[in-house]
């Protein structure tokens, strides 16, 4: 799919890790598809993960009483937000893929990737009210979660110790993403790939491989709640 274009966010700290050959699997094979992938390494970045009024560069609406939401929507219209925060939207508008490859933390991302969502997918620049889910302003693109877990597979069921995986996922996909207009790939889970063989590694990265060779002819999930909760 020459022309189109990829932004992989990428939060782990070991480049040679298990997430980073997933990370480096992806940008190889959408690389040779003719796509353009830009891969934001957070760790490396040194990305700041605090939402703070350090973000706002311009006079804050408020000076006595600062409400990071308000402030980061004004900024947002006049282009006053801190240069890491706008240097990351830009990638956004530019994708119409965006991956997030991490390992699940707690049922959910870690706290840089967390980060990342607070301050880049602000109101003004993702969504605004009206304007989110169906309307959100990120409409037009696909996102797809790429993750790894510590438990197995079983654990991950509706009737396993950790429940159903589609459960944690919906603040994730639906009230993050879905909730800005993305529109989401089914996740890609590679379950507790400390616990396995090497042979069973390999066969996790070259499925991945595989699902990205094919990845644009992917039909999105339906965004509901019966998604997540009516299995």
């Amino acid at each position: 799919m020459a022309g189109k274009k990829v932004l992989i966010v990428y939060a782990h700290q070991e480049p040679r890790s298990f997430n980073g050959s997933l990370k480096k699997v992806a940008v190889d094979e959408l690389s040779k598809q003719g796509c353009t992938v830009t891969v934001s390494d957070l760790y490396a970045m040194d990305f700041e993960p605090r939402a703070t009024r350090r973000d706002i560069t311009g006079t804050l609406c408020n000076p006595e009483f600062f409400n990071y939401g308000v402030e980061a929507y004004e900024a947002c219209k006049t282009r006053s937000l801190t240069s890491d925060i706008i240097d990351e939207q830009k990638k956004v508008l530019e994708a119409d893929l965006v991956i997030f490859q991490f390992p699940l933390y707690w049922f959910s991302v870690p706290a840089i990737l967390k980060g990342w969502m607070d301050r880049v997918l602000c109101q003004g620049f993702a969504f605004d009210i009206p304007g989110f889910y169906d309307s959100g302003f990120l409409k037009n693109k696909l996102a797809l979660l790429s993750f790894t877990t510590g438990g197995t597979a079983e654990m991950y069921t509706k009737n396993g110790v950790s429940g159903d995986f589609r459960y944690f996922l919906w603040p994730l996909q639906h009230g993050a993403l879905h909730f800005c207009g993305f529109k989401v790939l089914a996740p890609q889970i590679s379950f507790a790939p400390e616990l396995v063989s090497e042979e069973e590694k390999r066969g996790m990265i070259a499925s991945w491989a595989q699902r990205l060779r094919n990845i644009w002819k992917e039909e999105p999930i339906h965004c509901t709640p019966c998604w997540y909760f009516g299995q």
